[in-house]
């Protein structure tokens, strides 16, 4: 019979949103290192476009390495606390001391001070990201309730995006230049121990037992890498990675000097386009309950292509048309991270059926390095386009109509490329809903036998002292 997200399966709203709250500095840190962070180095600080974006592709091809190393570790952590809410705890403050360093960076720094402090930021996101999606996956084992759970996370992002991109308009002139950018990192600083002890103190954790006690090797990775149902999410992660990511880094550059915006305004359609990825999130998570996960993301990549394309039918400066352009792009954009991780989840609980071995945390490495190598390649691939087609981000630049012409076609048609064949990989996608209840139901009747047997893993939890529902 079918598992369905009922009352006692489904987690407590409170704990659902405290264990969210981390996504709120997380999500504000990955929108300014995405969209304000190359434009304030190249702009404000005088590196050039082509030392920017190869620093970019540089950290993220050293910090791809890490995160199988991390989830590796995870999976074999065992402590009082848990086995991740120690991990949690430990990349708050090294995400901490590098957004002080890169956000209140002075004009003079050198590409190697560029380089160390992105490789500590990205080290210190990357523990962060990778805990508390492979914490989210043990909490909450009900197939819908996924979609839920992780939905929740979507949309506490966007509202931490969203606060960052309303500070420095509200900021107004002591926004100008460097200052929007200094005051974005002390509100990262600050949420982030906030948020991180809300989190750990609030949120209780189960730890499944293992059957398999052998050590996480890097034959188990590739194992993971090979399976057909890691393979597809791993190809299109990477994809729907590639279509926004090029958009973030270009969206300031394509707004502002082809289409026109001021600064301001452009400020504002961010805005518009984030927040709409609230309503988004909610939206995608109910129609995966509704339709299946897999059926979502094929149908989120269609309404992209339409979506993103429109763009370029929108007259230049003019908000009235710009502003829900934007909105329906971040509207449908919204699915394709959440949904994913949700199904990774599920790919998590087949793999420990069938091996016996805990494998999250190196599951969930899979597809952070994907968006990682998606990051790298937009970043670094669409700023050297740029340059090769003669395009000056320095303030004040004259474009000419070709360099312009290029900006628009790497900023609107790229993305909608990528998104599709993203969308593509979930044709006969077989760990539904159906299946999945026949894994959750083979793996509580073996929890259950370990627990007659005194095997059963120890659930960590401060402050909570109850139990989760199975």
């Amino acid at each position: 019979m079918a598992h369905t997200a009922t009352s006692s399966q489904r987690l407590p709203l409170p704990v659902v949103m405290s264990f969210a709250s981390t996504a709120l500095p997380i999500a504000a840190i990955g929108l300014v290192m995405a969209v304000y962070l190359p434009r304030f180095f190249a702009a404000q600080l005088g590196l050039s476009l082509a030392v920017v974006g190869g620093a970019f592709t540089i950290v993220r091809l050293l910090d791809m390495a890490l995160d199988p190393m991390l989830g590796m570790a995870m999976d074999r952590t065992r402590s009082r606390l848990g086995r991740y809410r120690p991990w949690l705890i430990l990349g708050a403050p090294i995400a901490m001391a590098a957004c002080y360093m890169l956000f209140m960076a002075k004009p003079g720094i050198t590409e190697a001070y560029l380089i160390g402090w992105l490789l500590v930021l990205y080290v210190g996101v990357s523990i962060l990201t990778l805990a508390q999606a492979a914490w989210g996956a043990s909490l909450a084992t009900d197939y819908h309730d996924r979609s839920r759970v992780y939905g929740v996370i979507q949309a506490v992002g966007v509202i931490g995006a969203v606060l960052i991109l309303l500070l420095p308009l509200a900021l107004g002139p002591k926004a100008a230049g460097a200052g929007g950018v200094h005051a974005m990192g002390w509100f990262c600083i600050i949420l982030l121990p906030l948020t991180v002890a809300l989190c750990t103190f609030v949120t209780p954790e189960r730890i499944n037992p293992d059957t398999a006690k052998e050590k996480v090797t890097l034959a188990d990775y590739w194992d993971l890498v090979r399976r057909p149902e890691m393979a597809r999410l791993i190809f299109a992660d990477l994809f729907m990675a590639l279509g926004p990511g090029t958009t973030a880094a270009l969206y300031l550059f394509f707004f502002h000097d082809a289409r026109g915006y001021s600064t301001q305004q452009t400020g504002v359609l961010l805005v518009f386009f984030i927040a709409a990825g609230l309503l988004g999130s909610m939206f995608w998570g109910w129609l995966a309950q509704k339709i299946g996960k897999h059926r979502a993301l094929m149908v989120s990549a269609v309404a992209y292509a339409a979506t993103q394309s429109a763009l370029m039918l929108i007259p230049p400066a003019t908000m009235a048309l710009a502003i829900p352009g934007m909105m329906s792009v971040g509207f449908v954009s919204s699915a394709f991270i959440l949904i994913v991780r949700a199904m990774v989840a599920d790919v998590a609980d087949e793999v420990r059926l069938e091996t016996g071995k805990e494998r999250v945390g190196l599951l969930y490495a899979l597809v952070t390095t994907t968006q990682k190598i998606g990051t790298a390649i937009t970043v670094g691939v669409s700023f050297m386009v740029l340059d090769l087609v003669g395009y000056n981000a320095a303030e004040g630049a004259v474009n000419t109509p070709a360099a312009i012409h290029g900006l628009e076609l790497c900023y609107v048609f790229a993305p909608v490329v990528f998104v599709f064949f993203g969308g593509a990989a979930f044709i006969g996608w077989k760990l539904d809903a159906t299946r999945h209840a026949e894994v959750r139901r083979q793996l509580d009747e073996r929890d259950a036998l370990a627990a007659e047997t005194g095997l059963l893993g120890v659930v960590s939890g401060v402050g909570l002292a109850t139990d989760m529902p199975r």
